[in-house]
């Protein structure tokens, strides 16, 4: 089993990456592509755009197996209050403190170091190692990922996707998906206000429909206990217009999210926005102004994730991390991606969420040795048939 010393080491030099979401991934990418190699492990790389994925196998490329799942990026530090360099991982105690300790360069120092381990051992069935881009930001590298991920070998036969859950296994979270809207109208002096299409009123009268529908499923929506809460939600949450108040603004610009629960569809959400907009709010400003127009940008779409409690996995997961867990979170990962992929997907890694995105970001020692722990368990797993 690795030592303390030797996790602390890999997670200092992933955390002195700078992988924030405007920054490249691939100076890390790099760097794992070369431990990878140290161990005579072959890696792929997809890059686009100055973002890339990895994905390596290890053991024999036969059907099956399990893929240890990660994202390699990390939200922004401006505006926090760190105490010191966020990208130098320093130690207070058991803490770690470090951008990306947590969420979750921690269980990608946990895979690298226990390597050994995993090339040493009589594998049966292989390990992938997926990482992955723009988790915090779009979700583009999962959904990269996912097409080519048994392009060169058969895919795994499930994911553990290591999200901080304090290493308690997680069966389901809600979906995540976010849009940039944009309304264009026709600008005027507000005193002949009938010449003009106020962007702004149309973008309220669309938020007015998000907040009904947002209503109406908490009033009387699917519910999936075990969520908080347990309904999907929709939320809008910035919104820029206008310049002057005797100015009609011509532009308005907002976003919006919907957090859905398993068995609820964001797409259908948005079609029948959409629907709402061409029927109820377009018409009118068209009358006045034919230019007019409302466009969408995709941020994220992340699929929700729903595991059967007597899914085989949640019993390996549980007995790899000695918990008798199987939680729900309402925060979304890329383990949706899989499961929409076909691979059953469960979230089992270390670290508290809590501390995700905050300023002094930490992990415990003790949470990374439990996490080689349980990547001890799967490895021996994994190394023999099951009966």
């Amino acid at each position: 089993m690795s030592s303390i010393a030797r996790i602390q080491d890999l997670l200092a030099k992933l955390v002195a990456f700078d992988t924030t979401s405007a920054r490249s991934n691939l100076p890390l990418i790099e760097f794992v592509r070369a431990e990878l190699a140290t161990h005579g492990v072959e890696s792929a790389v997809m890059v686009e755009d100055g973002k890339a994925n990895l994905h390596a196998i290890i053991g024999p490329h036969v059907a099956g197996g399990i893929a240890l799942s990660a994202h390699v990026d990390c939200v922004p530090v401006e505006g926090q209050a760190w105490k010191a360099d966020p990208f130098t991982l320093r130690a207070e105690g058991e803490k770690l403190i470090g951008r990306g300790s947590t969420d979750m360069k921690g269980f990608v120092a946990c895979i690298l170091a226990m390597l050994p381990e995993m090339v040493a051992a009589p594998l049966d069935r292989p390990f992938h190692i997926c990482l992955t881009h723009d988790e915090e930001t779009s979700f583009r590298g999962a959904a990269r990922l996912m097409p080519v991920l048994g392009r060169d070998a058969p895919p795994p036969a499930v994911c553990v996707v290591g999200e901080p859950t304090n290493m308690a296994p997680v069966i389901a979270h809600k979906g995540y998906a976010s849009w940039d809207v944009v309304f264009t109208g026709l600008s005027g002096h507000s005193s002949r206000a009938h010449e003009t299409v106020n962007a702004l009123m149309a973008a309220a009268e669309a938020i007015a429909w998000l907040k009904a529908e947002a209503r109406k499923f908490a009033r009387e929506g699917r519910r999936v206990e075990g969520f908080e809460p347990p309904w999907t939600t929709l939320h809008a949450g910035t919104f820029h217009s206008g310049t002057v108040l005797n100015i009609v603004p011509d532009r308005a610009e907002f976003t919006f999210e919907i957090r859905s629960v398993p068995g609820d569809s964001a797409p259908e959400i948005l079609s029948r926005f959409v629907a709402h907009v061409e029927s109820a709010i377009l018409p009118e400003m068209r009358a006045v102004y034919p230019g007019a127009a409302m466009e969408l940008r995709v941020r994220a779409n992340a699929p929700p994730l729903g595991l059967p409690e007597n899914d085989p996995l949640v019993l390996l997961a549980q007995r790899a991390s000695g918990s008798n867990r199987a939680g729900f979170v309402s925060y979304g990962t890329e383990a949706g991606y899989y499961q929409e992929a076909g691979i059953p997907a469960i979230v089992c890694g270390p670290g508290d969420i809590a501390q995700a995105h905050q300023p002094e970001e930490f992990i415990t020692t003790t949470q990374l040795l439990a996490c080689c722990d349980f990547l001890g368990r799967l490895i021996e797993r994994q190394s023999r048939r099951a009966a």
